[in-house]
C-alpha cells in the first residue's frame, strides 16, 4: 500500500514542463535512431547507450570508482566518435533541415513533362544496355558535384540524354544532375559508397549511385550497362529491376509526396 501512496504522490508532482522534457529527449533519441539506422553509427550509438545506462547504474549504487571510470571512457568517446563518424553526423544534419523536393516542385505541366522525358531516356538507355547514372539534387545542394563536370543547364529531354550516355562520346562517363527542370550538368564525378552490404554484382556505377544517396537526399537513377536493369538508390538503399511504368510510378510518387507538404 505504501508503494502505491507513494508512486500516486510521485505523480502528482509531475509537471507539464517535465512530461514535455520527457517527450523531446524520446523524440530526439527516435530520430537519431532513423537518421543512423543501417549506417556504421547506429551500432556505435546502441554501444553509447549501454554505457550511459551502465554509468547511471553505478551513480545510483555510488561506486565511485567506477563512475569515475565511465565518465572518463564518455568524454574520451564523445572525441572519438566526432573525429571517426564525421560522415555520418554530417548526413544525419544535413537530414534534419531538408524537406522532400523533386524537380520545381511547381503545380504545372512541365513536372510531368520531365518525367516522362526522364523515363522515356532511362527505358531507351536500358533496352540498347547502355549505362546511365542520373542524379535528381532535392533539398541537399550538390554544387561540389555539379562543379566536377560539364556545365549544361538543358531542358531535360529524353534525346539529349541518351545521346549524353551514348558510349565513346565526351559526356558519357559519369553522371548527370537534374535540379528541378534543367540537366544542370553532366560527366560529373560521384563519392563512391564504402558500405560492405553492397551485393558484389554491382558495379561502381551502383556503388557511386548509392554513394551520393548516402551523402546526401538525392534519388538516382542506373541504368546497368551490363544487364540494362533500371535500379533507384535513395538515402543509401538500392531498389532494383524497374521497368518503364514502375519508374514513372515512382517518379510520380516523389512529386506527389512533395506537393502534399508543400500543402
Amino acid at each position: 500500500m505504501n508503494f502505491l501512496d507513494n508512486f500516486i504522490t510521485s505523480l502528482m508532482l509531475i509537471r507539464v514542463t517535465d512530461i514535455v522534457d520527457i517527450a523531446m529527449i524520446a523524440y530526439v533519441v527516435y530520430k537519431l535512431f532513423s537518421i543512423l539506422k543501417n549506417t556504421r553509427a547506429e551500432q556505435v550509438l546502441k554501444g553509447l547507450i549501454s554505457v550511459l545506462i551502465f554509468a547511471s547504474i553505478a551513480d545510483i549504487m555510488n561506486l565511485n570508482t567506477v563512475s569515475w571510470v565511465m565518465n572518463q571512457f564518455l568524454t574520451v568517446s564523445l572525441v572519438f566518435i566526432i573525429v571517426v563518424f564525421q560522415p555520418e553526423l554530417r548526413t544525419g544534419l544535413e537530414r534534419l533541415g531538408r524537406g522532400r523536393s523533386i524537380f520545381s516542385g511547381d503545380k504545372n505541366k512541365k513536372d510531368e513533362d520531365s518525367i516522362n522525358e526522364l523515363v522515356s531516356a532511362m527505358s531507351s538507355l536500358s533496352r540498347q544496355k547502355i549505362g546511365a547514372l542520373v542524379v535528381l539534387e532535392r533539398q541537399v545542394g550538390l554544387s561540389d558535384i555539379i562543379e566536377s563536370g560539364t556545365m549544361l543547364n538543358a531542358d531535360i529531354s529524353s534525346e539529349l540524354l541518351i545521346n549524353i550516355f551514348i558510349p565513346n562520346t565526351p559526356l558519357h562517363d559519369g553522371a548527370v544532375i537534374i535540379r528541378e527542370n534543367t540537366i544542370t550538368a553532366a560527366a560529373c564525378y560521384l563519392p563512391l559508397s564504402t558500405s560492405n552490404t553492397i551485393a558484389k554484382e554491382l558495379g561502381t556505377r551502383h556503388r557511386a549511385a548509392i554513394g551520393i544517396s548516402e551523402k546526401s537526399d538525392a534519388v538516382v537513377i542506373i541504368v546497368s550497362e551490363e544487364t540494362g536493369n533500371i535500379s533507384i538508390a535513395e538515402n543509401g538503399v538500392i531498389n532494383r529491376y524497374f521497368d518503364e511504368d514502375s519508374l514513372r510510378i515512382r517518379l510520380k510518387k516523389e512529386l506527389a509526396e512533395r506537393r502534399e507538404e508543400d500543402e
